[in-house]
């Protein structure tokens, strides 16, 4: 049998460490590991999965987000489709998403690939709240200071970048925003400056 270099390299590592886990790989390694070894480290790694109960709450939340934003896009007015008004397309996506929603509802009781709800599930409500409070506070405030937030809150709390890039970046961001929107293109977007 041919010994590959993960499996070389990789297994004075695992004998360190008191296994042959796919996880005790040095970090050099990971780069030589076969797909059938990347396979078994994230099949080690991943979160437990979700049970029938997740999946079907899941599958209502997004069920019930769905016909809500049908609603709301009947009252806006859908118009036709030579003359459309604003609530047309939030209207497709939002029959699309409740089909979707019960789809998942019905079929999807089975489904052995959704993830357990983990503390790392709570990221994307993060990220939804704080675009939402950047959005309410935009003609307060101007983009600027809300923007600067969004993005160190994005990149430091849930990309887990360092300060330094963290800072650098979300500054760059504005920047540019500001001489694209503002300098460039005078559009009528909230600014402080």
């Amino acid at each position: 049998m041919k010994e590959t270099p993960a499996g070389s390299a990789g297994g004075s590592s695992a004998a360190a460490s008191g296994g042959g886990a796919p996880h005790a790989f040095p970090v050099e390694v990971l780069d030589d590991l076969t797909p059938e070894q990347l396979a078994a480290q994230w099949e080690e790694e991943k979160p437990p999965a979700a049970g029938a109960l997740a999946n079907a709450a899941s599958s209502l939340v997004v069920l019930g987000v769905g016909v809500a934003a049908a609603v709301l896009s009947v009252a806006m007015g859908l118009g036709t489709p030579d003359k459309p008004q604003p609530g047309l397309w939030p209207f497709i996506i939002s029959c699309v998403m409740t089909a979707l929603g019960l789809f998942q509802l019905i079929a999807g009781r089975h489904n052995r690939d959704a993830e357990k709800f983990t503390r790392m599930s709570a990221a994307p409500l993060t990220g939804l709240v704080t675009l939402a409070a950047m959005v309410a506070l935009m003609p307060l405030i101007g983009f600027e200071l809300p923007a600067l937030v969004l993005c160190i809150i994005w990149m430091r709390f849930l990309g887990g970048e360092t300060w330094r890039s963290t800072l650098v970046v979300s500054a760059s961001v504005v920047i540019a925003f500001y001489g694209i929107f503002v300098l460039a293109l005078h559009t009528s977007i909230p600014h402080l400056f």
